[in-house]
């Protein structure tokens, strides 16, 4: 059961606060961490947070980089994925991704924070949560408004 787009035209509505997202989103994938990283992290926030637009996109830019389809299916349940499939760093990035996700329900622990802190430096730390934010917040959006993964990629997406 499909339900109904809230905004058909959502993408033209509030231009300067799109546009605001889409720097964001743009900037951290530009930043130290890499777009495979930033990449992995918002596939797995919007897989939790149930944004199938946001699955869809980022599933396919994991493609597009050459990512294993089995790697990018095994996301949704990385712990158990064999060490070949993702790195000390992107595990610690994913970890630290679920427990911000999880506010605030759940407070990040310092367990957690300092895993993150062994394989990332204070910027890349506050570049990651930067990413977490705005992946969040376009999944808020998606969801809400009830947006559809599109039969057909629009171009560049």
């Amino acid at each position: 059961m499909t339900q109904a787009v809230r905004i058909k035209d959502f993408y033209r509505a509030a231009p300067t606060s799109l546009q605001a997202m889409i720097a964001l989103s743009t900037s951290v994938k530009k930043s130290a961490l890499g777009i495979r990283l930033v990449e992995l992290v918002n596939l797995r926030i919007s897989q939790i947070n149930g944004c199938g637009v946001c699955v869809d996109m980022h599933w396919r830019d994991l493609i597009k980089q050459g990512l294993d389809p089995r790697h990018i299916n095994a996301i949704a349940g990385w712990r158990e994925a064999p060490p070949s499939f993702f790195s000390d760093s992107e595990r610690a990035a994913l970890n630290w991704a679920e427990a911000v996700n999880a506010l605030p329900h759940k407070q990040p622990g310092d367990d957690d924070f300092a895993l993150l802190k062994t394989h990332f430096d204070d910027n890349q730390i506050i570049e990651l949560s930067y990413g977490i934010a705005v992946i969040r917040g376009w999944n808020v959006i998606n969801a809400s408004l009830h947006n559809q993964i599109p039969e057909v990629p629009a171009p560049g997406f």
